[in-house]
């Protein structure tokens, strides 16, 4: 996977998922914490950049997915996901973690959300998907989207000029870099690790979300989400290691 020491299990922990996380559409919106409130972990506190709030809107492809080491299932290697995400930090001995918090995930595949569910105790649901995706070294484009009451909804973006590290500082920085998970449990708030290298972006020159998704967000967050983002890009991805969860002390 890589030489990088953030890969190796820490004490107690144990590899969950490996797969390759590619081409990643984030869309980027500004919103009022008071919205955030009730998806906050205990123990945990939202994580804003320059002052203000996001959630972001991703779609990406899970490549070569295999759990707890085991060989991939069939049908259940190579799918696509989109998630809807907000960001949280929490303090441990002295550690800063920074992590997300998932309002909703979608995946093509009810085993898959059924694992997620039970295991992270992450809010899946499961609807058809398909992807298109045409990136090169100079930008390209990227689209993915789910069938939901019998319509197709979609999260795309169009990228230009080459892919690069984000800026020290940047808003692409603060969106990619989050290496922690979290979720409510039902007596504590769940942690897990994230373990990637950090990624490339392509600089979004077009990026949108269509559809009526009222039925599976509420109609607060589809008002949000057909707004034009505050910032858009694509990131290129990489090999991720998902580490088992643990409760919050």
């Amino acid at each position: 996977m890589s030489d990088n020491p953030q890969f190796r299990p820490r004490p107690g922990e144990r590899v969950f998922l490996s797969a390759e996380w590619r081409d990643l559409v984030m869309l980027n919106y500004q919103v009022d914490p008071l919205l955030l409130g009730r998806y906050v972990p205990p123990g945990t506190e939202l994580d804003g950049f320059a002052g203000r709030t996001f959630v972001t809107l991703v779609g990406f492809r899970f490549l070569g997915t295999k759990l707890l080491g085991l060989a991939p299932v069939p049908f259940h290697r190579d799918f696509e996901e989109v998630n809807l995400r907000l960001y949280v930090r929490r303090c441990e001995a002295g550690e800063i973690r920074r992590g997300v918090v998932f309002i909703r995930e979608i995946v093509p595949r009810w085993a898959i959300a059924l694992a997620a569910r039970l295991a992270y105790g992450e809010h899946y649901s499961s609807h058809p998907m398909r992807h298109s995706v045409d990136l090169s070294a100079n930008g390209g484009s990227a689209r993915y989207e789910w069938r939901l009451a019998g319509q197709w909804c979609a999260v795309e973006a169009n990228a230009t000029g080459a892919a690069i590290r984000p800026a020290e500082g940047s808003i692409e920085q603060f969106i990619t870099e989050h290496y922690w998970g979290y979720s409510a449990g039902r007596r504590r708030s769940l942690e897990y690790r994230v373990a990637h290298e950090p990624w490339r972006v392509w600089t979004s020159s077009t990026a949108r979300f269509s559809g009526h998704v009222d039925s599976l967000y509420g109609p607060q967050w589809g008002g949000i989400l057909r707004r034009r983002p505050d910032s858009a890009f694509i990131a290129e991805g990489s090999p991720v290691s998902v580490f088992t969860a643990k409760p919050v002390a």
